[in-house]
């Protein structure tokens, strides 16, 4: 039996049909001045996000993978380095490092929120360690007061990896600059997202900066003057811009989000969830900004069924941690990852992205009070 209404978990297309005659007429200028590498949009995009953010520097670049990429080989990570990342999240921090010829050491987060155990990280550093990365996850942040102590302390760098919190804060500072170098990601199911691909290093270090800016386009100080080795990190022009146009309405995005948000908080503290789901409203110091809504429950693959079933799409974020992926059997572990093991078991996102109605929110509770 078909269900009698349709909760899509991404609202893309639509959401792009709004501004799609803007978006080509920013795309039509593109073509007309023919830059497509490094055009005006490209710096017009970063003076944007330097408003954003309150940023020093911003460096556009070709996702969010290369921005975490060229941030570890601007801080010299090398072979034989260490460098400390959540076993819980996207594979792209534990790709670098590898690519690098460093080892990443997975740590454990908590439960249910996905984010970065601070204890895991202080029990994992040794002399090897060069780096700690912290993934600000589902648009919620990690407690950086804490985790920058631990970095000073130990003379580390400590990376923001923001790809899912654009507009997120941490006691009023913008996540994406909680770090000594920041990454984000415009990959379309972005909080800002664009038309494919896109990411930004985000610091106020001026060398770190000049260096990014060296490495993005080949290590070249001038053309042809090669002053290190670099990588094509560059975004497109025509990807920036589309990602102006997204940008002109990211508040109201931003609000939306929020306001969903709230009311998803308001619903899982209703006596029909009671002991069936776990989820953790962000505390005073965070406001958040999610790309998704991530709960956990038990016996989630038969929920996720059931929702599906009755109209409402799901997502897995994410379905195995990274200790268990065959590609990273080489990464060091903490002495215990229950928490991202178990998350991993029972993590179930639910929509949350700015065409949803209250009638949508509404269908979403009931479909899953039932399933639960």
């Amino acid at each position: 039996m078909s269900a009698s209404r349709t909760v899509p978990f991404y609202g893309l297309a639509e959401e792009w049909s709004e501004i799609k005659d803007e978006t080509l007429a920013r795309i039509s200028a593109v073509l007309d001045h023919g830059r497509f590498v490094q055009g005006p949009e490209i710096e017009e995009l970063e003076e944007q996000i330097s408003r954003d953010l309150g940023a020093r520097h911003v460096l556009t670049c070709a996702s969010g993978t290369a921005a975490l990429l060229m941030s570890m080989m601007a801080l010299g990570i090398r072979k034989g380095d260490e460098v400390i990342i959540p076993s819980f999240t996207f594979a792209a921090p534990a790709e670098c490092a590898l690519l690098l010829g460093a080892r990443p050491v997975l740590v454990d987060v908590d439960y249910p929120t996905g984010l970065v155990s601070v204890d895991s990280v202080r029990s994992s550093i040794t002399v090897r360690t060069r780096a700690i990365v912290a993934v600000s996850l589902f648009g919620l942040v990690p407690d950086f007061h804490r985790l920058a102590a631990i970095a000073q302390e130990h003379g580390l760098p400590l990376i923001e990896d923001a790809a899912q919190s654009y507009g997120a804060q941490w006691r009023g500072k913008a996540s994406g600059t909680l770090g000594h170098i920041n990454c984000l990601s415009f990959f379309p199911t972005k909080v800002l997202g664009g038309a494919g691909d896109g990411g930004a290093v985000v610091t106020d270090d001026s060398d770190l900066a000049d260096t990014i800016r060296k490495i993005r386009n080949h290590g070249q100080d001038t053309r042809n003057d090669h002053a290190l080795v670099g990588v094509n990190g560059r975004m497109s022009t025509i990807a920036a811009a589309a990602l102006l146009v997204r940008h002109k309405y990211l508040e109201a995005a931003l609000a939306k989000r929020r306001t969903l948000g709230r009311t998803y908080d308001a619903i899982f503290t209703d006596e029909r969830f009671s002991g069936a789901l776990s989820f953790r409203k962000p505390g005073e110091e965070t406001l958040p900004a999610r790309s998704q809504y991530a709960i956990a429950v038990p016996d989630r693959d038969r929920i996720r069924r059931a929702m599906s079933e009755d109209g409402v799409q799901t997502a897995v974020y994410y379905p195995k941690p990274l200790h268990l992926q065959p590609a990273f059997q080489t990464a060091s572990r903490a002495r215990s990852l229950a928490n991202s093991e178990k998350l991993a078991q029972d993590i179930l996102a639910l929509p949350i992205h700015p065409r949803l109605t209250s009638r949508d929110l509404e269908h979403v509770s009931n479909v899953l009070a039932k399933s639960v």
